[in-house]
């Protein structure tokens, strides 16, 4: 079938939606505006129950369909926060926060799981319960993991859950994904190579830092070169590369790494853990310095329930004719936390040829909420359908 006519007559009304809360960005825990106003609307809908407050500023709508089977419950998740960035895409609505900007289509999200609460509201055209989630958080704080530590898979019974991101690139509204690992872990290392600083004419007196630390760039990548198995993917990235010293005649004291590993399983996840610490020391110790080390488990691998991504998939070609298998993503998606607590899958949506996710110029293209409101919705009555009563 087709997208849902209820959602080209509510195109519009979700659309000034989505450009309120494009205008009206919040980072993080922050969502503050953007959670009472999610809250306010669930509950115009008419949803049976509507709770804030969940992982600090998440917010729940459980909407009852016309018959209870048993406790059957799913969960659909669409995230709410921003990104530290300064909005360059001189639109209309451009972002009235400065500093801040919904640069990864979040305010999409957001808009298009509500039209979709909306039209279930509705017609309750199932049997059963949906759990709308609405999370804050996913840019690096963890909101998927606060709301699922605040118990609320347990609070509201959910047994699946299925996720959605627009993807520049793909045509608008046609959707891919991929069963088993999809979105990479993300960990943060940091390192602080520790010398003897002195003159820069006079390296014999001292102990450099500076070419411990630049060793170390070039040996970190050997864990995916020549640790690694060729076809098990890691991505090591040193983003940051800082002296003790703004002096061009001075040997620093100490320099200062940063950057991230990503990684596709926990054995390599672990394995790269390993050996950052072992090739950082050991490069230390050989130049007679010593170094401190972090590292910082962010998100784990976000990987799709087999049964649950062909279910999303058939949803998908439902709606719009077809669904590509999606490539694996070395990005980072707390959604994560979610799949490792309940079975379900998690999906891209097709944004158009338009800027990349995390660019200043990218827009989220209101062109396809039909598509992705009539996904969200066809989860719902396909897996919980009606059932005639005799």
């Amino acid at each position: 079938m087709p997208v849902k006519n209820r959602f080209a007559e509510l195109h519009d009304e979700i659309t000034a939606w989505r450009r309120d809360l494009h205008e009206n960005p919040e980072i993080l825990f922050e969502t503050h505006r953007t959670s009472a106003l999610v809250a306010e609307r669930l509950e115009a809908f008419g949803c049976d129950e509507v709770v804030t407050g969940i992982g600090r500023t998440g917010v729940v709508g459980i909407i009852r369909g016309r018959a209870d089977t048993g406790g059957r419950v799913i969960g659909l998740r669409a995230d709410m926060d921003a990104l530290p960035i300064h909005e360059a895409t001189g639109l209309a609505y451009a972002s009235k926060v400065e500093g801040a900007m919904h640069a990864c289509g979040h305010d999409g999200h957001t808009a298009m799981l509500l039209g979709a609460a909306k039209y279930l509201a509705e017609t309750r055209n199932f049997d059963g319960t949906v759990a709308v989630i609405f999370q804050p958080a996913e840019e690096g704080g963890g909101g998927g993991r606060e709301m699922c530590e605040d118990g609320m898979m347990e609070r509201f019974g959910i047994q699946e859950v299925y996720g959605m991101h627009n993807w520049p690139g793909i045509p608008r509204g046609q959707f891919a994904i991929r069963p088993g690992p999809f979105f990479a872990a993300t960990d943060e290392f940091q390192a602080r190579f520790t010398g003897r600083g002195g003159h820069a004419a006079k390296p014999h007196e001292g102990i450099d830092p500076t070419v411990m630390a630049a060793q170390a760039v070039l040996a970190l990548q050997t864990i995916a070169s020549r640790n690694a198995d060729p076809v098990d993917q890691c991505v090591v990235s040193v983003t940051s590369f800082e002296t003790s010293s703004k002096a061009f005649n001075v040997i620093p004291e100490s320099v200062h790494l940063k950057g991230t590993i990503r990684t596709m399983s926990p054995e390599m996840r672990s394995l790269a853990e390993e050996r950052f610490h072992t090739i950082c020391t050991g490069i230390a110790a050989a130049f007679g310095g010593t170094v401190t080390l972090d590292f910082f488990k962010g998100y784990p691998v976000m990987a799709n329930h087999e049964a649950q991504t062909e279910f999303a998939a058939g949803v998908a070609r439902k709606v719009s004719g077809d669904c590509a298998e999606a490539p694996l993503v070395m990005g980072g998606e707390d959604f994560a936390y979610m799949l490792l607590e309940r079975p379900g899958a998690y999906i891209l949506m097709g944004n158009g040829d338009t800027a990349a996710v995390h660019h200043p110029k990218y827009n989220f293209d209101d062109e396809a909420i039909p598509a992705g409101c009539s996904w969200w919705a066809e989860i719902v009555e396909q897996r919980m359908p009606v059932r005639d009563v005799v």
